[in-house]
């Protein structure tokens, strides 16, 4: 929803302020400068990128939409779930989760989360590493390094596209210079054209230098920027299940596991002690009798 709002207020500012100190708009409407701009950083994008960069720029353009922002609700599920598997693995043995992990979708204490079990990011996260922690092979620094490791694959995966789109931002004000040179060039090459419609062309021409800087900083920048914002809150969230199941694998009860994890998350979103310990009390108990 913020997408469309941000860039209805930026084109009506831009646009209504420009009507209201007097201006027509009829001028600013020059598709074949539009189709210039646009299909020069629509080709430059395509040649600057591999096949894997431009698949996941398309693919993360289409998840701006739907994308559920990482509150503190959701965080709080998340480190609620992850206390009842741990209660349960160090009350009967690891091996008691093992079913819950193999098959989260049939697990009751997942589906006693929808919100965390619809979620892919946070379910393989938490079912890759507690499956590695059941094997018991793996020390809690090597363990650590392979969740750093797989976290900046995915910090990595997830700057593609907005170092894609970052870099079209830049080039698109270009793009605006050279059409409108090219339509200075062919409002000069028509010499028998009298004042005013000399006047006209070189308008028209000037409208590329402002369309390119309008596309660059008020459309596809806010966009890639959006895309980022995106990425840093799955990796705040990875970063929390990681420092949870560590403080579990260094021997640490679950209580003071879900506590490391909530100190790993930013101000905004942490929930506070005392609030996040009723909050697990009070799910403990449907926990418990689900495994009953």
């Amino acid at each position: 929803m913020l997408i469309p709002l941000g860039l209805i207020v930026v084109f009506l500012s831009v646009f209504g302020g420009f009507v209201l100190s007097g201006g027509s708009l009829g001028p600013l409407f020059q598709p074949l400068e539009l189709l210039m701009i646009a299909g020069a950083g629509i080709g430059a994008f395509l040649s600057a990128n591999n096949g894997k960069a431009i698949k996941a720029t398309l693919t993360a353009l289409p998840k701006l939409k739907r994308t559920v922002k990482y509150d503190k609700s959701v965080y709080m599920e998340v480190l609620a779930l992850l206390f009842k598997l741990l209660s349960k693995a160090r009350r009967d043995g690891m091996l008691a989760i093992e079913k819950d992990i193999d098959n989260p979708a049939e697990s009751p204490l997942f589906n006693e989360h929808p919100r965390i079990s619809s979620d892919p990011l946070i379910i393989n996260f938490i079912v890759d590493y507690l499956r590695l922690m059941i094997s018991g092979n793996m020390s809690p620094h090597e363990l650590n390094e392979l969740m750093l490791h797989e976290i900046e694959v995915f910090e990595h995966e997830t700057a593609e596209p907005v170092d894609a789109l970052n870099k079209v931002s830049d080039a698109l004000p270009a793009f605006g210079i050279v059409a409108a040179v090219m339509g200075v060039v062919k409002a000069l090459s028509s010499a028998g054209a009298g004042p005013d419609a000399m006047g006209e062309m070189i308008a028209h021409a000037m409208v590329g230098t402002f369309l390119g800087v309008l596309l660059a900083y008020g459309v596809v920048a806010p966009i890639a920027s959006r895309i980022d914002r995106q990425a840093t809150e799955a990796i705040k969230m990875l970063q929390c299940l990681r420092v949870t199941l560590l403080a579990s694998l260094n021997g640490y009860a679950p209580t003071l596991a879900v506590e490391f994890g909530r100190k790993a998350l930013y101000t905004t979103e942490r929930p506070g002690g005392v609030e996040l310990e009723e909050f697990v009390r009070n799910g403990k108990e449907g926990g418990a009798g689900a495994d009953e």
